[in-house]
């Protein structure tokens, strides 16, 4: 099977091993960008582990889950934010104020919306969990 977006399928397979109530869930393909949304979705405690399985393709990512996550998912195509339109970008995507992340690629690294907030950096955007 072709796959045309791992980021997200990666985050498909999170929300349906959430809502199965599964305790694991394996990504594969690895991406490092998939990566590094796992990291903010951890620092957040939606996620409380992950580990990179090299098995000599695409390697995997093996994700421990807290079951905190009641919807993820990427966002395409990679809508550019600017600190200004955070805002409406929020409403489009969370369901409540000072609720879930939005997660953007900006020019200091893949952060989450808040932290875009605080540097004062718009981005694009990359997905969104909750």
């Amino acid at each position: 099977m072709t796959r045309s977006n791992p980021i997200a399928d990666g985050m498909c397979s999170l929300k349906n091993a959430g809502d199965t109530g599964k305790s694991v869930c394996i990504i594969e393909p690895a991406s490092k960008l998939l990566g590094a949304m796992l990291r903010i979705m951890q620092d957040a405690g939606y996620i409380s582990s992950f580990e990179f399985i090299d098995d000599g393709r695409g390697g995997q990512l093996k994700v421990h889950l807290t079951g905190k996550i009641n919807r993820c998912g990427a966002i395409t195509p990679r809508f550019s934010v600017q600190l200004d339109e955070m805002e409406y970008w929020e409403k489009q995507y969370l369901p409540g104020k000072n609720f879930g992340l939005l997660i953007l690629s900006t020019s200091r690294g893949v952060i989450s919306h808040e932290q875009a907030r605080k540097e004062g950096v718009g981005g694009e955007l990359l997905g969104y969990v909750y």
